[in-house]
């Protein structure tokens, strides 16, 4: 595995450097010391995995995660003790280096990098889980979408999402100018935005409710909506109401 190593200090870089020798599998490829120089580095570089502190100048741990763009590499979180991040870390079961890095929790890191490997997907649903984990308390939670084309992953900030449809076991979002395939079911995408802004208008389907152009009346219980990109939805009886309500109706 191709390894980077981004630390705004030198002599935590030089320590994990050196950890990593006892790691015949990884093989770091260079080094970075703020959040910009990572993106450039992560670009064109392409590692395997990132070692990633979490406080650096210019740009955070966390925003260089959200900045990412495809092929993903494997984060791996580095952090001096914060107990509001370690706490989300491990409410989403995300993977995380307490400074000083012990052997026994690096080779454990390692094990689980390399089990993702030729796996976009899961490597995919882990960036999003570390982009969604931590933020200043008391702070909205900016949540991220990902989903997929092709061989491609793309994270989404959730506000460039129109709908989530589901046609049979296939989720599709919606954006503006694509549909790409959801790596989630439509029930633990709703369960995880848990977001007063999309809300469900049919048992197949999910919108922004900031994306409603028009509400045109089928029946005195029915409605069919229109985003801004022109789809149409059928609101179902059930989920009229809500809809309403969140328009002011």
């Amino acid at each position: 595995m191709k390894a980077l190593i981004v630390d705004d200090e030198p002599i935590a870089r030089r320590v994990l450097r050196e950890g990593l020798e006892a790691f015949p599998e990884v093989h770091v490829v260079g080094e970075a010391g703020d959040g910009k120089e990572a993106l450039q580095r992560i670009a064109k570089l392409q590692p395997d995995l990132v070692f990633l502190d979490l406080q650096m100048p210019v740009l955070s741990g966390l925003e260089v995660v959200r900045h990412l763009a495809p092929p993903l590499p494997v984060i791996v979180i580095v952090t001096a003790f914060d107990e509001h991040a370690i706490q989300a870390f491990e409410a989403g079961a995300i993977d995380y280096l307490l400074k000083p890095v012990s052997e026994t929790r690096l080779r454990r890191a390692i094990e689980r990098a390399n089990a993702m490997m030729g796996r976009p997907d899961e490597i995919a649903a882990h960036t999003d889980r570390i982009a969604s984990a931590v933020q200043p308390p008391g702070a909205l939670r900016n949540r991220k979408i990902v989903g997929r084309n092709g061989e491609d992953y793309y994270i989404l900030e959730t506000q460039d999402v129109l709908a989530f449809q589901a046609e049979r076991e296939l989720v599709w979002i919606v954006t503006a100018k694509q549909r790409l395939l959801a790596t989630q079911t439509l029930r633990a995408i709703e369960e995880r935005l848990a977001d007063p802004e999309f809300q469900r208008v049919h048992r197949n389907a999910i919108v922004n409710v900031n994306h409603i152009r028009k509400m045109s009346a089928i029946s005195s219980q029915r409605w069919l909506i229109t985003l801004s990109n022109s789809l149409q939805l059928v609101v179902s009886k059930r989920q009229a109401h809500n809809i309403r309500e969140i328009l002011h109706w």
